[in-house]
């Protein structure tokens, strides 16, 4: 046999042997491990002595139905059917170490084949081979590579083509590609020749984007610590949530307010958690957040929170940590503390107890879109019959929202979704029951009311009197929808109206919605009896001419009568609104003043939408600069202290 490798050599031992045997209840084993071993071959002594380092291999050629399996010293044979003959021969190749240099295919100088231009539409570019119709490139100059590539990706262009056809279309491509690097060199010398070297200082490297990214973030940072050393009071807003990756988000915001009024809110940290999530873990962040940003705490007056034992605990929850940090430093402010509105009036949704409702939707929704064929086959059946919508949403438990919209449209195509469901073989009983249906309406409604107050409580510059008036004004339409559901009164129920005309065999069940309605304005009220305790300084926001000068705190009241008498700043305060008014009031009504502004600086009790977007904690930079709002990054002064223009500091010490 002849052998390619001069430091490879093949023995062969060919072991016969002769076993017959019937069908056995188990399987027969047969050989010895140590019949296959390399030390059963006779190998030449200068051999040994030469090259110590012996590999083998086994190489089976069997005969009959006989199965070989083979471990790391040798093997065994199991013969499962019938009489065999079984013949081995145990082929072991010795391969000794390699005294030769390593190959290296760079070295090897590889030529370019021109056929290969139009065989594969392969060209040479500085030295590489560059795909003439994707304009990749491939690493080794070898012709299985280029095949490779041109049969994976671009087997079915110019296969109609001959010969030279397929010349012509190469030529045409070079072409094409030659023009376009000859652009590129003209642009490159002609365009703004005064600047040339500037554009050349330009680092390219892949971390220049991150190190701007992050020298943006400390910009932004330093004149946050700026702006806070005039803060006159400030708020902090801290949610804690789990990312993709499983790690806890710890994201807090703050709004502060100066001598001026000025309002400042912005991200102030993202402290990802790795550990537990105690209320003493997220007082050590928030502290050292605090601490780093030089805030002091005496000038700290709100804190908003997701409401969670950590978060709320009486005993050692983030808010009593703080209120114990605040006496320590001798504050003199009280703090206030609220549960996130919006979070609350999401969880208010929770009092309806229609799960079992919800529950049937989502399984229905999940059928059709969690599988692409009956997600795709479902948007045809939509299109062939013509529907108003053509598809279905998902929903997410996380993402409010959602739910009115997934509710919404499953009412609408209920009758399509029972069609679909049917020519798939799914029993589709629950959804054309009729009491189903009327409850689904009902969801469907009271979820869309839920959200309309959920998009007002949104958005930036809102002070927490707005929020109130808003909340209040939904617990009164509670009331009125209560008393409106017992007498049939569907005015305010468009879906409930919808499903009430086209009952056939029962009645709307009207009593048993109004008692949820009954339900959900209750748990309204037992969720924000902390803001009813804070009812008359919120008014005192809202509209300070309209507070009873009597049940006001003693040192306010000479500053409220003065204030209400005075027809100018009455004037005023229809011109500007609650948020802007505390800055026009003059220096003799100093307590009205830092009342004002304690509650301007109060956190407008909202979770912002890049809360639920944090993955990782390189997104700390990013998050600030995307959630900067009063703050615009200093772009001269990062030039200037960089000394030249935009030149990476990974690159100019090079």
């Amino acid at each position: 046999m002849r052998n390619k490798d001069p430091h490879t050599k093949i023995y062969c031992v060919h072991l016969r042997t002769t076993y017959t045997a019937s069908v056995p209840q188990k399987p027969l084993r047969k050989y010895s491990n140590e019949q296959f071993t390399a030390s059963s071959v006779t190998v030449p002594h200068s051999a040994k002595e030469s090259y110590p380092q012996i590999f083998y291999t086994h190489q089976y050629y069997i005969s009959h139905n006989a199965k070989v399996t083979h471990r790391a010293v040798g093997c065994f044979i199991s013969i499962f059917i019938g009489t065999a003959v079984v013949s081995i021969t145990v082929k072991l190749t010795f391969r000794y170490p390699s005294k030769m240099a390593k190959r290296k295919v760079d070295t090897e100088n590889r030529g370019f084949q021109t056929r290969w231009e139009s065989e594969y539409m392969f060209t040479k570019v500085a030295g590489k081979p560059v795909c003439l119709l994707c304009g990749e490139s491939v690493a080794v100059l070898k012709e299985y590579n280029l095949r490779r590539h041109y049969e994976t990706k671009h087997a079915d262009k110019n296969k109609n083509m001959d010969m030279e056809q397929r010349l012509q279309k190469a030529e045409e491509l070079k072409r094409g590609l030659k023009s376009r690097q000859a652009l590129f060199k003209k642009a490159k010398s002609q365009v703004c020749p005064e600047k040339r070297q500037l554009f050349l200082n330009v680092s390219l490297s892949r971390n220049t984007i991150a190190e701007r990214v992050d020298q943006l973030s400390i910009n932004l940072k330093e004149q946050l610590v700026k702006k806070g050393k005039d803060f006159i009071a400030y708020s902090l807003a801290v949610d804690e949530s789990t990312d993709i990756s499983d790690i806890a988000q710890l994201s807090i915001f703050i709004r502060g307010v100066d001598s001026n009024l000025s309002v400042t809110e912005e991200f102030l940290a993202l402290r990802p958690m790795h550990g537990t999530t105690t209320g003493h873990d997220l007082y050590e962040e928030v502290s050292r957040c605090v601490n780093e940003m030089e805030l002091p705490w005496e000038k700290l007056v709100g804190l908003t929170t997701d409401g969670a034992p950590a978060m709320c605990g009486h005993r050692s929850g983030l808010v009593a940590k703080i209120r114990e940090k605040m006496q320590e430093e001798n504050a003199t402010g009280e703090l206030t503390a609220y549960h996130c509105i919006i979070h609350q009036e999401a969880l208010c949704g929770k009092a309806l107890k229609m799960e079992h409702v919800m529950s049937i939707i989502t399984r229905t929704v999940n059928f059709i879109r969690a599988k692409g064929l009956n997600h795709r086959q479902f948007k045809a059946f939509l299109t062939e019959l013509e529907t108003e919508h053509g598809d279905l949403p998902y929903h997410t438990e996380v993402r409010w929202l959602s739910q009115g919209k997934v509710l919404q449209r499953c009412f609408e195509l209920r009758e399509e979704i029972c069609l679909f469901l049917d020519s798939k073989g799914k029993d589709t009983t629950q959804l054309r029951d009729e009491m189903f249906l009327c409850e689904m309406a009902f969801l469907c409604d009271i979820t869309s009311h839920l959200n309309a107050i959920n998009l007002q409580l949104q958005g930036r510059d809102r002070v927490i009197s707005d929020m109130y008036s808003t909340v209040k004004a939904f617990k009164t339409k509670l009331t009125l929808w209560e008393t409106q559901m017992r007498k049939e009164n569907l005015s305010h129920f468009p879906s409930c109206q919808t499903m009430k005309e086209k009952l056939s065999t029962s009645a709307f069940p009207s009593t048993q919605l109004a008692d949820k309605i009954g339900m959900l304005a209750a748990d309204f009220r037992r969720r924000f009896a902390d803001f009813e305790a804070q009812k008359s300084r919120l008014e005192l926001l809202g509209n300070p001419f309209a507070v009873d000068v009597e049940s006001s705190p003693p040192n306010l009241q000479m500053e409220l009568i003065d204030l209400q008498c005075n027809d100018a700043l009455r004037a005023k305060y229809a011109a500007v609104g609650a948020a802007e008014f505390a800055r026009f009031l003059p220096g003799t009504m100093p307590q009205l003043r830092i009342q004002l502004f304690t509650q301007v600086s109060l956190m407008n009790l909202n979770k912002t939408s890049h809360r639920s977007r944090l993955t990782a904690e390189h997104l700390h930079s990013i998050l600030r600069i995307s959630s900067a709002q009063s703050l615009t990054p200093n772009i001269d002064e990062l030039v200037e202290k960089m000394g030249h223009h935009q030149v990476s500091p990974s690159t100019s010490n090079k």
